[in-house]
């Protein structure tokens, strides 16, 4: 019999069998609950910025759509002058 690889098995047993002890402890639960909070302030705070940022990038394509029609206006008023012109 190979005696290492038998100790590995029950090495490895022993330390699943703590490990899933030290996992489901009290500690680790508050551990996970006080994780889980932080994840969620954080969560709130990114959904805050991404509204924050749609309402300033509403503003902005609001203001461009403005600033076209004023061009658009301005550039009317000039060909009507030069036809006026032309016409004279």
């Amino acid at each position: 019999m190979n005696w290492a690889k038998i100790g590995l098995f029950a090495g490895g047993a022993l330390f699943g069998s703590a490990g899933i002890e030290l996992l489901t402890s009290k500690d680790a639960k508050k551990v996970y609950t006080q994780c889980t909070a932080a994840v969620l302030r954080m969560k709130d705070q990114v959904m805050k910025t991404a509204t924050s940022l749609q309402e300033n990038c509403g503003d902005i394509l609001a203001d461009a759509k403005e600033i076209n029609e004023q061009r658009a206006a301005e550039d009317d008023a000039v060909v009507e002058d030069a036809a006026d012109k032309a016409a004279e």
